[in-house]
């Protein structure tokens, strides 16, 4: 993962003029937490619809934690509520980061959807390597169920109660619970966690059901006899792992077919990865997908919640699996907004653009400095986007005055400051960065300038 930059300064200032050089560069390095105008939960919140994220409890502090607080109004658990994180030794539980994540939620009045109850995969070792009867089976199943909803009895919204269970062609996938209890564990599983809260509403969630294909037919053809059954079913989660450009034509139709059942919808773990480095056309065309899976959504009524799988880059999963491909998210790794973000924006009726440079940014800051001159030196860096040119302005405030830069070519009229790439840096990849420096004249006091970059 990538982690935030921080930005150190090399000076021999006076503390006065040290201290705003440097509060000034640091400004100029803040991500912009909010992005839009309008977050995303007051857009989603205008059209009926949740937006949530899936988080870290334990990064839920700083930048990371006021992005998720401003932006979102549901959060997921990413890992702290399955059954190897609360129960990793039979009858010992962690509930630490769960509770984390559940009081911050209610502390900023979000949602919490419970992720996730029944799963083959992150179990601990003792329930896997164990050798379990049918009836064993079922009573450590209902037993985990009614303690763990049990504890959150009233404050959690939607629990994913059943994850995966169906394989791509549409049959049971070979589990821990279909192998030792049948088909009957979904029904079981949704009937116990149904008594341990009766208000949360109950999902069954899988992936590569976004479109009509045979996996989402079984999960449809499933989901009609529960309803039939009368056993407690209320929702569907499609979770919307994409690849960028493979948005399924027919997610809508797909979509409208859950509701027509009755249940609700919710794209539960939308991201949208690409091969990487991500250049503009790339975050273009991803920018475009996720505008069509939140407008997909917003077209039905049934559809409640658009949950993205983490919001920033620096905390997705996909980098890690997925070897060569990641940028799946609407944050870039420092917490910058990119065209995702406005995709989805638009798509809930918000109207902001995002900045013409995309995820780049520069930093000026004072190098060193004496009696009548100092050393300058401005960094451009990009994450999730990348520059093939660049210029950087800026205003002087007070008559400091440029006398030579290297790395740049630097004009300088009055107090405007335009600094232009040279021929041999100008491309700033995704992740990458360039440098230029200057000497100038001051006098009295040097206050950093606020950098625009073009």
């Amino acid at each position: 993962m990538r982690s935030s930059r921080t930005l150190r300064l090399k000076t021999r200032l006076t503390t006065l003029v040290t201290g705003v050089a440097a509060a000034a560069a640091l400004l100029l390095a803040a991500p912009a937490s909010h992005a839009a105008d309008t977050p995303l939960r007051d857009l989603g919140a205008a059209k009926g619809k949740i937006v949530g994220t899936a988080v870290t409890g334990s990064k839920l502090t700083g930048t990371y934690g006021d992005v998720a607080a401003a932006q979102f109004s549901s959060l997921t658990p990413g890992n702290a509520m399955k059954w190897g994180s609360v129960e990793p030794a039979r009858g010992a539980f962690d509930w630490a980061e769960a509770d984390r994540i559940v009081a911050f939620a209610q502390a900023h009045s979000q949602q919490v959807r419970g992720h996730t109850l029944v799963w083959h995969n992150q179990n601990p070792n003792w329930l896997t390597n164990g050798s379990w009867t049918p009836a064993q089976l079922g009573d450590l199943l209902q037993n985990h169920i009614a303690t763990e909803v049990g504890r959150y009895k009233g404050r959690i919204a939607a629990w994913d109660v059943v994850n995966e269970a169906f394989n791509e062609d549409g049959t049971y996938r070979p589990t821990l619970w279909y192998n030792g209890l049948g088909a009957d564990y979904i029904a079981n599983a949704l009937t116990w966690a149904r008594a341990a809260d009766p208000a949360a509403k109950l999902y069954i969630n899988d992936y590569n059901v976004e479109g009509v294909n045979a996996k989402s037919t079984a999960l449809y053809n499933l989901v009609r006899s529960l309803k039939q059954r009368g056993v407690p079913i209320d929702g569907v989660g499609l979770q919307a792992h994409l690849v960028l450009g493979q948005v399924p034509a027919t997610l809508q139709q797909n979509i409208q077919r859950f509701a027509d059942l009755g249940v609700d919808v919710a794209i539960t773990e939308l991201d949208i990865r690409m091969t990487l480095p991500s250049d503009g056309a790339k975050l273009d065309r991803q920018k475009a997908d996720y505008k069509a899976v939140t407008a997909a959504c917003v077209a039905v009524a049934r559809c409640v919640n658009l949950t993205v799988w983490g919001f920033t880059d620096s905390d997705s999963w996909v980098e890690g699996t997925f070897p060569g491909e990641g940028a799946a998210t609407p944050y870039d790794g420092n917490y910058a907004p990119k065209p995702a973000y406005y995709g989805i924006a638009e798509a809930l009726g918000g109207t902001t653009a995002p900045p013409p440079t995309g995820g780049c940014k520069a930093v000026y800051s004072v190098g060193s400095q004496w009696n009548t001159g100092f050393t300058g030196n401005v960094t451009i860096s990009c994450s999730g986007a990348s520059l093939s040119s660049w210029k950087a302005t800026w205003t002087y405030g007070a008559g400091q005055q440029i006398t030579q830069a290297w790395s740049a070519d630097c004009t300088q009229s009055g107090p405007a400051v335009t600094c232009a790439n040279a021929s041999y840096n100008g491309t700033v990849p995704d992740g990458g960065s360039v440098s230029f420096g200057f000497n100038a004249n001051w006098s009295g006091s040097n206050p950093a300038p606020t950098v625009t970059l073009g």
